[in-house]
Parts: structure tokens; C-alpha cells; sequence
């Protein structure tokens, strides 16, 4: 047995190159798990810097300095967060006003509704089921108003940081941009000089990891806006709200779009019943669900994934287990990182058996 782990530990961690990329991925993983929340606006910042760093590219090729196209991008984001964070979280907040005073009303037609269901199918639900059902549904709205209390208050230091990372983040994009190649040969000097497998993994995760950013980010800023116009069109309740949770869905492939669709068909039921309105609003949202799957990812992401869709699951599940919404954000980078790892790390076995066989 132990000939058996020596021979396998000499194929695959012989050589020094390979022992480091494992450290260097050990300590990332630990980074995550024990002090991940307190990078959070440094990771932010990283990822609006991939989103901007194409832009200032582009900027540089038309022969503006790179110092102009930085503060270009720098003000660009600035302006997308002043109009981000007044316009849209105004909208956001009138609409949850409006959904509190008029929750009452929701759950009422809900009971009615829940009400009609024995009636309707005797065979499939009884009375006492929907009595249990009631029950349940009030003692959660009864929690439901003392977990707003508390968190309310428990969250107080969180908007603190919130407002803080508003200022934080824009600042540490900028410095990202204007010195990208200096903190990279910061980084390089750790490193040893001739490092091929580093090298490798990172040119095939560089690219890889930009478009999926910026990619993601497109995706959520088209379906979110197209997801409102329809909901607009269609005059349905809190359009806003539902369109940010139809945007953001989109982080979790296959999952998401499941479930957003329970809010959305539940709120056009309580507007409008069985009626023609929520057949044709639920048509037009599937439409735009499948434009988003069909044409709209396959454009985007079709160099960026290259995974199975039950690794992209069980990758979401992972790092979203130990890192939250960013594991989820970035469960697809993560899971392409180390596919690209595993893909790496036998080429460089069979390079390194060759020559050994050629002196025997």
C-alpha cells in the first residue's frame, strides 16, 4: 500500500512546480473559509476591475494614455454607482413600501385561494390539510414581524459598512487599473522565475475569468431590464422588485430561474386570477427566460464554461456552502480554475516521464 501512495505521490508532486501550485491553491481555499467577509471589498473591487479593464484597453489602443483611459473607466463607474444607488434603490424602496401596506390584502386572497383547493380536488387535498397550511402560514407571518425588528437593528453596523464600502471600493478599482502591472510583478517576485505549469494555468484562467465576469454582469443588467419592460408593459405590481430578482437569478444557472418564477407567477395570480393578463405575461416571461438560455448564454459564456451542467451544481452548492453569495458568484471561475488544474497537472507527468524514459 505504501508503494502504491509513493508511486502516485512521485508521478503527480515530483516536481517543485506542481507542490507549489497545490499550496497556492490550499492557502486561497483557506483565505475563503476563515477571512473571506473581510476581503469582501477587495474581491468587489477585483470584479469591477475585470469589468473595466477591457474598456481601458480599448482606450489604450486608440492611443489615449493609460492614465486618461483609467480615470475614464474610474469616473464611468462613479457615475453607474450614484445612479445605481439613487435611483434604483428609491424605486426598490417605494415598491417594498407599497408591498408591506399591501401584504395584508395578498394573504387574504391567498386563504381564499387555499380555501377553494378542497373543493376543487377532493381526491388530491383535504380540509385538514389546508387548515395545517393556514396555521403554519400565520405563525411564519407572526415571526415574520419581530425577525423585521431585529433585523433592522442587527443590521445597523452592516449599512455602516455598506456605505463605507461605497467609498472603499471605487478606490481600490482605481489603484487595480492604474497599477495593474506593478502589484502583478509584485506578486511574480514571489514566485520562481521559470514557472510553465503557473503560467499555463494562469493565461487559460486569466481570459477565462474576465469574460465570465463581464458576461455575468451582462446578463443580469439585460434580463433585469428586459425582465421590467415586460413587467412594465403589462402593468404588474412591483415590476422593479420582481425585474432585480429576475436579473440576479441568473447567478445560479438552472436553480434560479425556478425559482424566481414562484414570486412572479404568484404576485400576477393575485393581481389578476386565471385571467388572459397572467397567461400572456407568463408566455412573455418564459420567452424571455429561454432567449436568455438559448441566445443570450451560449453568446456570451461559449469560451468562457466549458463544464458539465452537474459540476456547475455541484460547484454552486460548495462554495455557496462556504462563502455565500460570492461562492455562488463565483462557483463556475472556481470550478473552471481547478478544471483547469486537473487538465494541467497530467500534461506536465507525461512531459516529465519522457526524458526519464529516454535515458533508460
Amino acid at each position: 500500500m505504501s508503494s502504491v501512495f509513493r508511486k502516485w505521490y512521485e508521478r503527480r508532486f515530483h516536481d517543485e512546480e506542481a507542490i507549489l501550485l497545490l499550496i497556492i491553491i490550499s492557502i486561497g481555499v483557506a483565505l475563503i473559509l476563515f477571512v473571506g467577509e473581510i476581503f469582501t471589498p477587495v474581491i468587489a473591487a477585483l470584479v469591477l476591475a475585470f469589468l473595466l479593464q477591457g474598456m481601458v484597453s480599448q482606450l489604450v489602443a486608440r492611443k489615449i494614455p493609460h492614465i486618461f483611459s483609467v480615470l475614464i473607466a474610474f469616473i464611468l463607474l462613479l457615475v453607474l454607482e450614484v445612479t445605481s444607488v439613487g435611483v434604483l434603490s428609491t424605486l426598490v424602496f417605494v415598491q417594498l413600501d407599497n408591498f408591506t401596506e399591501e401584504l395584508p390584502k395578498f394573504l387574504a386572497l391567498l386563504q381564499e385561494l387555499l380555501f377553494t383547493l378542497p373543493e376543487k380536488y377532493p381526491a388530491l387535498i383535504s380540509q385538514s390539510q389546508v387548515d395545517e397550511w393556514l396555521a403554519t402560514l400565520n405563525r411564519e407571518i407572526a415571526g415574520f414581524g419581530q425577525w423585521v425588528v431585529t433585523f433592522s437593528q442587527s443590521k445597523i453596523p452592516n449599512l455602516i459598512n455598506f456605505l463605507v464600502y461605497l467609498v472603499l471600493v471605487p478606490v481600490l478599482v482605481f489603484f487595480f487599473l492604474k497599477d495593474k502591472e506593478k502589484i502583478l510583478g509584485w506578486f511574480g517576485r514571489l514566485l520562481p522565475n521559470e514557472r510553465p505549469l503557473l503560467q499555463q494555468v494562469w493565461s487559460d484562467m486569466n481570459d477565462q475569468m474576465a469574460n465570465y465576469v463581464r458576461g455575468k454582469f451582462i446578463e443580469i443588467f439585460v434580463v433585469g431590464v428586459i425582465s421590467y419592460a415586460v413587467f412594465a408593459w403589462f402593468e404588474l405590481r412591483y415590476s422593479a422588485l420582481l425585474a432585480i430578482l429576475v436579473g440576479l437569478s441568473v447567478i445560479v444557472p438552472y436553480v434560479g430561474a425556478f425559482l424566481v418564477t414562484i414570486p412572479v407567477a404568484l404576485v400576477a395570480y393575485l393581481q389578476w386570477g386565471w385571467g388572459p393578463e397572467f397567461i400572456q405575461l407568463m408566455i412573455a416571461y418564459l420567452v424571455v427566460q429561454v432567449l436568455d438560455g438559448n441566445v443570450l448564454v451560449p453568446w456570451l459564456f461559449s469560451e468562457a464554461v466549458n463544464l458539465h451542467p452537474v459540476a456547475i451544481l455541484l460547484a454552486i452548492m460548495f462554495f455557496g456552502g462556504i462563502w455565500g453569495l460570492w461562492g455562488v458568484f463565483f462557483a463556475i471561475p472556481l470550478a473552471t480554475l481547478i478544471n483547469a488544474v486537473l487538465t494541467v497537472w497530467p500534461t506536465l507527468r507525461v512531459n516529465t516521464d519522457l526524458p526519464d524514459e529516454h535515458q533508460a
